[in-house]
């Protein structure tokens, strides 16, 4: 018999021994279980080149979604701020992790998800094994959790610590053991800093999946693996400059992340553009009915932006972007429309009023200006870029609305403004929502004259007696070579 087989009789075995005692519904319903897996400086596209069959398995099973994190100024493309917006499911604003050093730490605030799993429901096995001692040191993974299992690799070497890392994981796992498990390997990083991404590179990497195939092999030979409903994520906290190694900065092999998640209700191969670091503390919250006031959003729920569903095309005028890169376009989505009546007929092509784009595409135009940071936008936004606008002759002037479709309200009460914004101000340049009732007149509800970064708005408007539509309408003018304004999400309710 195979050891599928026996594991099927053993799973059988256990649910009639216990169909007595326990109502048949209630046997039924597997066990949640969670592991999650951290690969400090892990390129994917250095996956792709290694032997890691381990991974691509799990891309193959699950969903892969790649996104890119901060950089100066909201913090550094590094370890600290980097597992501490995948422990806690926010951003570096609102953990104030902005560097290594981990000043300004705000866990008691914004806590890790396994802390967050204890706080719901004590009952729950939660554990924590790392060899970068600062994720336990600092409270980045807090001692609420039930066993944290903690040694130096700084102290001690890496690859030989992820190795014991990975045999305590295995012990714990094999049985019984933790309902919720954060698990971190750091050799990859340590090797891309002393060699760079090459041949040495790879080859920890594909140690590291075989320390992962093991981990898992351990799961699914579990006598309880049949009846345990378990989600599986693996991500890293930064990327890497290839090939030198290194990271901290704005550059986008340095900022590059993952995740990777496989479990019931995500597709397998599927792809999702609008994935963010901050979606993995959502995501396993979410497997364990945990609702909380973080920025991430869980894997299970698609996106209902209608920008992100966008067909993108190539660059056009601008020449520091990768030529087979699709992260454009002038066109809006259907029911919206973007008003250039008063642009000028010169400028950058991408930018000639408002424009749909990707943080991999908009961010590469110039480094440094704080566009890295737009991070509560997702896969697609609207940006009206006055400043790369300006980079070719004739874009001296900049004045365009985007226009959303109608949308029905009531008469008398109350409707709401929700949407992601990245505002940079400055000089005399305006940026004005509005909104028009019937087809009226437009009626000012926010001018911004002060930078609104990485912000989420919420706004009230009151409908007047008569009104059954409503248009919302985003105009960005009297702007030259200034800077720019990200819209995201807009959601009226």
């Amino acid at each position: 018999m195979n050891r599928a087989a026996v594991r099927s009789s053993l799973v059988a075995a256990l649910l009639v021994s216990t169909a007595a005692a326990v109502p048949a519904s209630a046997a039924a319903a597997p066990v949640k279980k969670l592991l999650v897996i951290g690969m400090d400086g892990l390129n994917w596209d250095n996956v792709v080149a290694a032997d890691a069959p381990q991974l691509k398995s799990l891309a193959a099973q699950g969903a892969l979604g790649r996104s890119l994190v901060q950089c100066p100024t909201l913090a550094d493309s590094s370890s600290g701020p980097g597992w501490s917006t995948i422990a806690t499911g926010v951003w570096p604003d609102r953990h104030g992790v902005r560097n290594n050093t981990f000043a300004g730490k705000q866990y008691d605030t914004h806590p890790d998800f396994l802390t967050r799993l204890e706080q719901a429901h004590p009952a729950l096995g939660t554990y924590s094994a790392v060899d970068w001692a600062p994720l336990h040191q600092q409270g980045t993974f807090s001692a609420a959790i039930d066993t944290r299992f903690t040694l130096d690799g700084d102290a001690n070497g890496y690859a030989g610590e992820d190795e014991k890392i990975t045999a305590e994981a295995i012990h714990r796992l094999s049985s019984g053991g933790p309902d919720a498990s954060f698990l971190y390997l750091g050799n990859t990083d340590v090797v891309a800093h002393a060699v760079g991404t090459g041949a040495r590179y790879r080859a920890a990497i594909e140690k590291q999946d075989q320390q992962l195939g093991r981990i898992l092999s351990a799961v699914r030979a579990r006598p309880t693996y049949g009846s345990e409903d378990w989600l599986v994520m693996v991500t890293t906290d930064h990327g890497h400059r290839v090939p030198f190694g290194g990271h901290g900065g704005c550059r986008i092999d340095e900022r590059g992340t993952f995740l990777l998640a496989v479990g019931s209700g995500i597709g397998a191969g599927t792809r999702p553009a609008d994935v963010r670091q901050v979606d993995l503390a959502a995501t396993a919250l979410q497997h364990f009915g945990v609702t909380a006031g973080i920025d991430g959003r869980s894997l299970r729920v698609p996106s209902t932006d209608p920008f992100d569903a966008l067909p993108l095309q190539t660059r056009v005028d601008e020449t520091g972007i990768p030529a087979t890169l699709a992260g454009w376009t002038p066109t809006a989505p259907a029911g919206w429309s973007v008003d250039r009546a008063a642009m000028p007929a010169g400028g950058m092509t991408e930018w000639r009023g408002w424009s749909f784009t990707t943080d991999d595409f908009w961010s590469r135009t110039q480094s440094g200006q704080d566009r890295e940071n737009a991070v509560r936008a997702r896969g697609v936004f609207a940006v009206a870029d006055s400043d790369e606008y300006a980079d070719k002759s004739g874009g001296n002037a900049f004045d365009s609305t985007l226009v959303s479709p109608a949308y029905p309200v009531t008469a008398g009460g109350t409707v709401r403004l929700d949407y992601v914004t990245h505002y940079r101000q400055e000089g005399a340049q305006k940026a004005d929502v509005l909104v028009s009732f019937n087809g009226g007149t437009d009626q000012l509800v926010k001018r911004y004259t002060a930078d609104a970064r990485a912000a989420v708005e919420s706004l009230p408007v009151a409908v007047p007696a008569g009104a059954t539509s409503m248009i919302v309408k985003f105009r960005y003018y009297d702007a030259s070579n200034n800077w720019y304004w990200v819209v995201d999400d807009l959601r009226v309710s």
